[in-house]
């Protein structure tokens, strides 16, 4: 009987954790995803215009660290500013705490009974909250913030360029490594089977369609490499490339 209540008391601690891993781990396959689509284009696209391997690398090599570090300063740019927002609003708050602790902690009584609680009970949990720790009491229930997980802009740069570089691989080593008579379309399938695969992660981490996810990501992965090999092709036969 006495295990029953210790699993309660740290389901909420492992949710909360799992569900923050959770998102890292659909961004890492969003970044993988890119990565795949991007630099396939690209390489189907010179394979489309010439034969010559030393072409299909250079375009490929030039996709794989020009997106890389367009993927990483995107993040690093997104990231920068919400951090920035969140500090400035941490900020603003311990300010306050520190100039009107009187009005902040009827403030947060008020909070409370917005929520539901009675006068006693929310006067009861803001003064204990503000006597345990008050900054953290208001960022919680006023901004949604906890201190503890402002995310880091290099460390989110760093994993958005990484998992784009691992997306990036496939398509590198399927038109570098299949024969020169079979590597395009057998590039387009490895390709499309990764996207069905990337699809099908991303949908089981949100929680939507896999099927229709998939199939959304492959659709749209073989449109664009449709797309490119189709004008990569008329630039090679017009003479262009």
């Amino acid at each position: 009987m006495s295990s029953e209540p210790v699993t309660h008391l740290h389901a909420e601690p492992q949710g909360t954790d799992l569900a923050a891993k959770l998102n890292w781990l659909r961004a890492g396959v969003l970044g993988a995803n890119d990565g795949i689509v991007s630099v396939a284009a690209v390489v189907v696209g010179v394979a489309g215009a010439t034969a010559e391997t030393g072409p299909i690398l250079t375009a490929g090599a030039a996709a794989v660290v020009g997106g890389a570090i367009s993927m990483a300063l995107g993040e690093y740019v997104s990231v920068s500013s919400q951090s920035d927002s969140q500090k400035h609003l941490i900020k603003k708050e311990t300010d306050e705490l520190r100039d009107q602790p009187e009005a902040e902690l009827a403030e947060l009584v008020s909070l409370y009974r917005a929520k539901g609680l009675s006068e006693e009970t929310a006067a009861k949990v803001a003064h204990e909250l503000t006597e345990k720790d008050a900054l953290r009491a208001h960022l919680d229930i006023e901004l949604g913030i906890d201190p503890d997980e402002i995310v880091s802009p290099w460390h989110a740069a760093a994993a958005s360029a990484v998992a784009f570089l691992l997306g990036a691989v496939l398509p590198m080593l399927s038109i570098l490594l299949f024969p020169e008579s079979v590597r395009v379309p057998l590039t387009f399938v490895t390709v499309l089977v990764a996207l069905a695969i990337t699809g099908w992660v991303g949908a089981w981490i949100g929680g939507g369609s896999r099927l229709r996810a998939s199939a959304r990501v492959v659709l749209g992965g073989a449109l664009a490499l449709a797309a490119t090999f189709g004008l990569g092709s008329l630039l090679g036969v017009a003479g262009v490339a």
